[in-house]
């Protein structure tokens, strides 16, 4: 797998805070995510959903992975997410053999993704102005949501 070069990430990334941005809009927690295959195909999309759904699984890498269906293989495949992956996602991450992850932010909340690049995945991590806003936005106005969200 070659690596990815910064245009492709960020046009990616797209796709991942247009999802952020839904889920606020829904009343949710903005956090965005979106898979594509090794051919650069989206193949699904979604937002973390826990508040909507009443579902504490269903964070937007979660949301982007059921949206896509059944894959032979997910080798090759890069899940971009708004946000460093928590711990359950980057589970979901070695557990399918994800290749590459691109983060947006890992500035508001530093996830696994330092362990995911300890076993093989490439991690792209973008440093977004964007995407480090929303979430600090997010957190100063709703922090009892934030820290659910994240397990505190």
């Amino acid at each position: 797998m070659d690596p990815m070069d910064q245009a492709t990430a960020r046009t990616w990334l797209a796709t991942a805070v247009a999802e952020a941005r839904a889920g606020l809009a829904e009343g949710g927690i903005p956090i965005g995510a979106a898979l594509y295959s090794p051919d650069g195909t989206l193949l699904g999309r979604g937002h973390n959903r826990r508040v909507q759904d009443d579902d504490p699984s269903m964070h937007a890498e979660t949301s982007a992975f059921r949206a896509a269906g059944r894959q032979r293989s997910y080798r090759g495949t890069t899940m971009v997410t708004t946000l460093s992956p928590c711990w359950y996602c980057s589970g979901l991450v070695r557990q399918f053999g994800i290749s590459r992850v691109v983060i947006g932010e890992a500035a508001t909340f530093h996830g696994g993704h330092d362990w995911l690049a300890e076993h093989g995945v490439e991690i792209v991590l973008l440093d977004d102005p964007e995407c480090v806003a929303m979430m600090r936005d997010f957190i100063k106005n709703h922090p009892a949501l934030w820290n659910e969200d994240i397990g505190e």
